[in-house]
């Protein structure tokens, strides 16, 4: 049997830790100045020259784009050279201090939130001084607050990352990446964790009399004396471990792997299936014959319930909590039933586009039988119509999932990703029908579609649009406004700042499209 890697705790002081053991500030953002912040991003590029790792390789191209944004920018903001990135930058007096304008504001986020999708220390902390690097200038900037606060789960200090996801809720109006459920499931898993740790503290009284001792000395005593087969004496120096890193504030990914490890050396010694190993000699003897229970055995019911606790905190963290699992008793639709819901009727397609939004065609739009709409549609009667019966969106926002459609697709091109979410923005009762994993990624899925032959990735209009061409039910299928964003956007205001991002090739898409068109105008195009 393959023996189980041990995992020590670290000793800890710090109140909110980082990956580094320094402590972040839970209600102060650190000063960065820009100048600071792309140079660390300069130096931080060369370090990733060659990489085969894909996280990475798409940090580097986030550096690039930077400090290429950067560089032809400062000269015509400040009327001086560029910076010189490779070298930290001499202290600057605060009237010749970069300023982070516009130009630079999406790059420097995308910075961080690949960064943080590496997972690495250096690149966890590259993050931090990103989102502290836009704080300090937009003291109120949304993607400042969220990305901090993503950083600061990351690197495991809970508390302050619900501080800044709240942050982040009182800044905007639309919570359209789920950040209330994701503050709710931390908060959940907080008081489910404190309740299990309670527990076992009550149970083994003597092992808050060693919280104070050197996490890592209890837990190698702790394990040594077990592997002896002397559990009761174990058993204070685990749980005092337990205690001694909750009271130094220790990363919640710490407190989980003793947890764990605990939990299942403690179902080993109540010799419940999957605990590790057989029970010792000791513990069977003592259920066979009835003898008296030793001082640390757990009654199986108590196991039950902490186990329970155990899988209800983890599952809060990862998936926050949902009042209703049914979510209002959603129907799924698969690709048949949905091919039989839309047949015969005549299909609109709305563009969030400028041009359905300076237009008048309300009313017209409204005559369709079925209208669909996109993403972070926005709603104008007079112009863009009142009615949505089919909402097809990506799953990594949730814009509009909570205004009530008949049917609502979600696109999305990892199984689990997009189950993950589906979990997490899915409103109880705003849709009666959901589109099932067959109707994931119609471009891909169903045209088996390869990178080879499409390598950019399909938008949710293309996917829709592809999807409802392949069934082919349809006696009249348009597309209002679709002018492939040469107008420009026009969407709920929480999602005007939302890049229009450079992972999808329009030019394709609208080749695409013009080469099935049976008709075109300035604000349609027939393809039946």
């Amino acid at each position: 049997m393959t023996k189980a890697r041990t995992r020590w705790p670290r000793q800890r002081d710090a109140e909110a830790p980082t990956t580094s053991g320094e402590t972040v500030a839970a209600d102060r953002v650190d000063v960065v100045d820009l100048e600071t912040c792309l140079s660390a991003c300069a130096a931080h590029s060369t370090k990733l020259v060659a990489s085969l790792d894909r996280r990475r390789i798409a940090l580097a191209e986030a550096l690039r784009t930077l400090l290429a944004t950067h560089a032809a920018t400062v000269p015509a903001t400040s009327g001086t050279s560029p910076l010189p990135l490779l070298r930290r930058p001499a202290k600057v007096s605060s009237g010749s201090a970069l300023l982070l304008g516009d130009a630079l504001m999406d790059p420097l986020l995308a910075v961080g939130d690949k960064a943080l999708d590496c997972g690495y220390e250096d690149e966890t902390k590259l993050a931090l001084m990103v989102a502290d690097t836009v704080l300090t200038q937009r003291k109120r900037s949304r993607a400042g607050w969220r990305l901090r606060a993503r950083v600061l789960e990351a690197m495991g200090a809970e508390s302050a990352a619900a501080a800044a996801f709240e942050r982040h809720l009182e800044l905007t109006e639309e919570d359209g990446f789920g950040v209330a459920s994701k503050v709710a499931g931390l908060r959940e898993g907080a008081r489910l964790q404190a309740e299990l740790v309670r527990r076992l503290a009550a149970g083994c009284p003597e092992a808050r009399e060693l919280a104070d001792r050197s996490v890592t000395d209890s837990w190698a005593q702790g394990l040594e004396l077990h592997a002896r087969g002397a559990w009761d004496e174990a058993r204070p120096l685990l749980i005092g471990t337990l205690l001694g890193q909750i009271a130094a504030d220790a990363p919640v990914r710490e407190i989980q792997q003793t947890l764990t490890h605990y939990l299942g050396l403690l179902r080993e010694e109540a010799g419940v299936a999957g605990g590790g190993s057989a029970p010792t000699a000791g513990r069977a003897a003592a259920g066979r014959t009835g003898s008296a229970r030793p001082a640390g055995f757990t009654d199986p019911s108590e196991l039950a319930e902490l186990t329970t606790l155990y899988a209800e905190q983890r599952r809060a963290r990862m998936r926050g909590p949902v009042d209703d699992p049914t979510f209002g008793g959603v129907r799924w639709l698969t690709l048949g039933e949905f091919r039989n819901r839309i047949a015969g009727k005549s299909i609109c397609l709305i563009a969030n586009s400028k041009r359905v939004g300076n237009s008048s065609l309300g009313a017209e739009i409204d005559d369709y039988d079925l209208v669909v709409r996109f993403n972070s549609y926005r709603i104008d009667p007079a112009a863009t119509g009142r009615r949505t019966d089919i909402h097809a969106t990506i799953h990594k926002h949730g814009f509009n999932w909570d205004q009530h459609v008949d049917t609502r697709l979600v696109f999305g091109g990892i199984s689990g990703d997009w189950k993950y979410s589906l979990r997490n923005r899915l409103v109880a009762g705003a849709q009666s029908y959901l589109g099932d994993e067959s109707l994931r990624w119609p471009v891909r899925d169903i045209g088996r579609v390869s990178r080879d032959v499409w390598p950019s990735i399909p938008t949710s209009g293309f996917n829709m649009l592809w999807l409802l061409d392949f069934l082919d039910v349809s006696p009249r299928l348009d597309l209002i406004g679709f002018d492939f964003y040469e107008s420009g956007a026009y969407r709920l205001p929480a999602a005007m700042r939302l890049p229009i991002t450079s992972v999808h090739e329009y030019t394709s898409e609208k080749a695409w499209v013009m080469e099935r068109a049976q008709s075109v105008t300035d604000t349609r195009i027939c393809l039946r």
